[in-house]
């Protein structure tokens, strides 16, 4: 398989998981374990196309994105409040990254701590659907700064690869009394600061791995994965009208077992 084809493939499968509860990273640890795509470079790959999710997600709720730069509003998920509000959700994850960034790195990143992140993460969710409490948060601009801090403690669970950013920020709503659907919105909007932020800092510290001749490649996964991301969301919103999170739980755990049985 060539490399061109591979970009096609993990674009794909960041853009498809990156929003959903299921672990885009472990998803791509382990696909590019299988396509045999290791090496810094194809780490810095990974950590690139991310952009391209990113950018779907502040396409797809631009008006919300511009109401933040609004700074005239002073109430709900806009203007100087929004920013603010974001800005505590997003914090703990970037301290606790910093701190442990590179012991991460080094000893979190292989397939085997991958599955067990998604089976704990994937029994945690099942668990967490049958003892929630009854929802007092329905819409994202009834957010105040406490939910917003607890949401971004759950959110450092996520720096275990396979325990997903979106499945803790999302379960760690719900669990603090935010609606399912409005944890799934208000996950999504926080995801832009703290991945832009990491992808960022991983781009950097990944500079000298990258050459103009990795440009082709790298366009292909970020448009793939821009694409791929936007129909992810708009379908993982619709589809949480009409059921729980069960079904990803199932799934992650059914996903860590078929890791496990071809390590």
């Amino acid at each position: 398989m060539n490399d061109h084809l591979k970009a096609v493939l993990l674009g794909l499968v960041e853009g498809l998981t990156e929003f959903i509860p299921v672990s885009s990273t472990g998803h791509l640890i382990v696909t590019g374990d299988l396509l045999q795509f290791k090496g810094n470079t194809a780490s810095t790959f990974e950590v690139f196309i991310q952009l391209g999710a990113i950018l779907a997600v502040v396409f797809l709720y631009k008006e919300r994105f511009v109401g933040l730069l609004d700074l005239k509003k002073k109430v709900g998920l806009s203007g100087m409040n929004g920013l603010i509000l974001l800005a505590i959700t997003t914090a703990p994850a970037l301290v606790f990254g910093f701190l442990v960034h590179g012991y991460i790195k080094t000893y979190l990143f292989n397939p085997f701590t991958v599955a067990l992140g998604l089976g704990v993460g994937g029994l945690i969710m099942i668990v967490a659907e049958q003892k929630l409490p009854v929802s007092k948060i329905n819409k994202v601009d009834e957010l105040k700064p406490r939910d917003a801090l607890l949401v971004g403690l759950f959110q450092c669970l996520a720096m275990w690869p396979g325990v997903s950013r979106s499945g803790a920020t999302i379960v760690g709503g719900m669990l603090v009394g935010i609606e399912r659907k409005t944890a799934a919105e208000y996950s999504f909007l926080a995801a832009v600061p703290v991945m832009c932020a990491a992808t960022i800092y991983d781009l950097y510290k990944s500079r000298a791995f990258l050459s103009t001749s990795d440009i082709p490649i790298f366009m292909i996964g970020f448009v793939v994965s821009f694409i791929s991301a936007w129909f992810a969301v708009k379908f993982f919103i619709h589809l949480l009208g009409k059921c729980t999170l069960k079904p990803f739980g199932w799934y992650r755990i059914g996903i860590a077992v078929l890791i496990l049985v071809f390590l």
